[in-house]
């Protein structure tokens, strides 16, 4: 039985050219993994702590230096001789030592850059892949067994804090139909997001693209941006609402102060009641499937209104309500704020605490969105960890730039895999 040798850590820089962890873990055996954590830029604010050394002569106080040293000098010395296929154990351990509840003394970035190190060197250890045993660690706390391929989320328009200024709304995302294998609906991404950049050209609306490499194009209004995106499937072989269809994550914290909403689509602000009218006409008039924050993070009741109001058309998603906390999923469950949660390992620390969250959603009957983050590396592990968990969803961003490809070229691997499987048991 090979253990833990040794644990190190390094600073990389993220897609957005911010510091991130880097973290390794070695075997007594020789095997060993990587693993690098992505970082928000949108973020909730009940997240558990991104550790930034604030040292301003370097990355403009963004560097992570701290949470290197606290995986090689303290995480690190920790977990050295324990087995790494007692995941839950070792998170533990990891929890422990931080001794906080938003891991606030080692980093969030600093616990799950080991927690996946650990995850990956197990799997190897074993000559599984790694959505396989993902789904073995969550088959151990209650989960189901049984993996599967999520449809993805993919941006194509990006605003709010991840575009350029020019729009409010934060992703606009075209959704492929479930029934369509993945392969089909990267392709269907991949050219509708290709039909956009040139509808965006023939309108003169001069774009680049955001963060997650969705287009940024400069519009008057978030409709605008819907018209164009509904025009571009018109000259695709695909028909919206059949083949193809719309979802959003508003990101409402990014335009919400003091009790109030301001979108550029509107001449005066709006209240929370008003802002819900607003949402159904959206669903009405562009078929919306998919509604992810619609409201700032703190408004329980506008949520609850929301769920009433549309969740039998559209799917109500949290996020930053949420924050892949077990008490914010909980109070959503009690409160039947939402129906489906957006899962990101690194907002809450650790891989064993990430199932553990995902088994409750799934106990509620929730859908759950497996998602990257603004800041991406090119780790693909995010995409195992959908796999694995049987995400219904996965949102990793445009069918554009390496660190966001990587994702769907991992998707795209894996069916084929299970696919080959499937042909070898019959």
């Amino acid at each position: 039985m090979a253990l833990i040798k040794k644990v190190w850590a390094r600073e990389i820089l993220d897609s957005r050219g911010i510091p991130t962890v880097e973290s390794y873990c070695l075997l007594d055996d020789g095997r060993f993994a990587t693993a690098s954590v992505p970082a928000g830029t949108s973020t909730g604010s009940h997240e558990a702590l991104e550790l930034r050394d604030k040292d301003q002569t370097r990355y403009f106080g963004e560097g992570v230096l701290k949470a290197v040293d606290n995986i090689n000098n303290i995480i690190g010395p920790v977990i050295a001789g324990m087995d790494p296929l007692k995941q839950s154990q070792i998170d533990q351990k990891i929890i422990e030592t931080d001794g906080t509840e938003n891991k606030t003394r080692l980093g969030a970035n600093a616990t799950l850059a080991v927690s996946v190190a650990v995850c990956k060197v197990a799997a190897v250890s074993q000559g599984k892949a790694h959505y396989t045993w993902i789904n073995e660690l969550g088959v151990e706390i209650g989960m189901a067994k049984g993996v599967k391929i999520p449809t993805p989320l993919m941006n194509m328009i990006n605003g709010g804090l991840h575009g350029a200024g020019n729009l409010d709304f934060q992703e606009f995302w075209m959704i492929p139909a479930s029934f369509k294998k993945f392969s089909e609906g990267l392709q269907m991404g991949a050219e509708v997001y290709h039909s956009i950049g040139q509808n965006l050209s023939r309108r003169g609306a001069i774009h680049s693209v955001g963060q997650e490499g969705g287009y940024a194009p400069n519009l008057f209004t978030n409709a605008d941006a819907f018209e164009v995106f509904v025009e571009s499937v018109k000259q695709t072989n695909y028909s919206l609402g059949r083949d193809v269809f719309l979802g959003l994550d508003i990101a409402a914290n990014s335009f919400y102060k003091s009790g109030e909403y301001t979108i550029r689509d509107r001449s005066s602000v709006l209240s929370d009641d008003q802002l819900l009218d607003y949402y159904k006409d959206l669903v009405d008039n562009y078929r919306l499937a998919i509604l992810e924050d619609a409201f700032q993070e703190d408004a329980w009741d506008s949520w609850k209104k929301l769920y009433n109001e549309l969740s039998g058309t559209a799917i109500i998603v949290g996020d930053d309500l949420l924050v892949t906390n077990p008490k914010r999923v909980q109070k959503a469950i009690s409160e039947k704020a939402c129906n489906c949660a957006v899962i990101k390992p690194n907002q809450i620390g650790t891989i064993t605490e990430t199932l553990q969250v995902v088994k409750m959603v799934k106990d509620a009957g929730w859908k759950v969105l497996a998602s990257h983050r603004s800041g991406e590396t090119n780790d693909t592990f995010i995409a195992d960890f959908a796999v694995g968990i049987a995400a219904d969803y996965a949102k990793f961003g445009a069918p554009a730039r390496g660190e966001r490809v990587s994702k769907y070229n991992r998707l795209s691997a894996i069916e084929i895999e299970l696919d080959f499987f499937k042909t070898q048991t019959k």
